[in-house]
């Protein structure tokens, strides 16, 4: 996530009073994860298995717990916790708002219907036409386009479920990203669709969602996408165009789903899987397949009683 005004490398480290390796003058513009990082972002890294990884990325600045060579126009900030200095940084930069009873309707397009007892946050934007239904509630940093349906009682822009385990103890990553809602979307009632712990949630254009479905941080759906009830969506994954998901599916995270693949119900998807097939079972495969394997499977008893 871009930072309001870009920060040198010295100024970082005063913050955090630790050391740095760099250009005091080095500039940081904005504060990300290695999954979605940018050039000109600061990322953490605090285990050996990643430190090639992070170095070879696209951020500029890591804050990593060990001294090592930094490549030519990077630097590192040295941190005994790099996980608590870059949540240091986030909350510094990116403070959570107090709730107000009277929000800022300043982006609220005239054109919008907003049913009684919803809920709105701060930086909110919701476009011509959309309609929000009683019992909602928009949390900060959330932007809502044209046409948009939100059903009663459903949550946009909750914090995302990003925890790092240190000891017996989960220290919750604070979430700095947003949620994006693109034009004529639907999203049905008792939903939950979390920011990004560092960028977008979004929801694509022409997208209906039924009711209780969540949405984990940092998810992108694309275009005219159909997810049915009760179907639940890890962080970090990318859902292509004409995609159809029914209900109870699970997915997890990190994973792609390619464009117009269909996915049956109760479903359990567990890797990255191609478009234009459809899918079934847990761990899912092409649904054809995956019945001939049922279908055998139902024979085995018989096979065994004639040994």
């Amino acid at each position: 996530m871009d930072l309001l005004e870009k920060i040198s490398l010295k100024e970082v480290s005063k913050i955090l009073d630790r050391k740095f390796v760099g250009d005091e003058n080095h500039l940081v513009s904005g504060l990300n994860e290695i999954h979605n990082v940018q050039k000109g972002d600061l990322i953490y890294c605090d285990h050996p298995k990643y430190y090639k990884l992070a170095l070879n990325s696209l951020a500029d600045t890591i804050i990593v717990n060990q001294e090592m060579e930094v490549p030519e126009g990077k630097a590192i900030i040295i941190s005994e916790n790099p996980f608590e200095d870059y949540n240091k940084l986030a909350k510094l930069f990116f403070p959570e708002f107090n709730p107000s009873e009277s929000p800022n309707t300043q982006n609220i397009h005239p054109t919008a219907t907003i049913y009684p007892n919803v809920y709105i946050g701060e930086n909110v934007t919701i476009g011509a036409y959309s309609t929000i239904y009683s019992g909602v509630s928009i949390m900060d940093q959330v932007t809502i386009g044209k046409h948009v349906k939100v059903g009663p009682n459903s949550v946009l822009g909750h914090y995302a479920f990003y925890y790092k385990q240190n000891g017996s103890k989960h220290e919750q990553m604070h979430s700095i990203g947003n949620v994006q809602v693109n034009d004529f979307a639907e999203i049905g009632a008792l939903c939950t669709i979390d920011k990004g712990v560092s960028a977008s949630t979004v929801i694509g254009t022409g997208t209906k969602i039924d009711n209780q479905v969540h949405i984990g941080h940092d998810t992108v759906i694309g275009s005219d996408c159909l997810i049915a009830s009760g179907a639940g969506i890890s962080g970090c994954v990318v859902i292509e165009d004409g995609v159809k998901i029914w209900g109870q599916v699970g997915c997890a995270s990190n994973v792609r789903i390619g464009e117009n693949a269909i996915i049956l119900g109760q479903s359990g998807v567990s890797k990255n899987i191609e478009g234009n097939k459809t899918y079934f079972g847990t761990p899912c495969k092409e649904s054809l397949q995956k019945f001939k394997e049922m279908a055998a499977l139902q024979k085995l008893p018989e096979i065994i009683k004639n040994i």
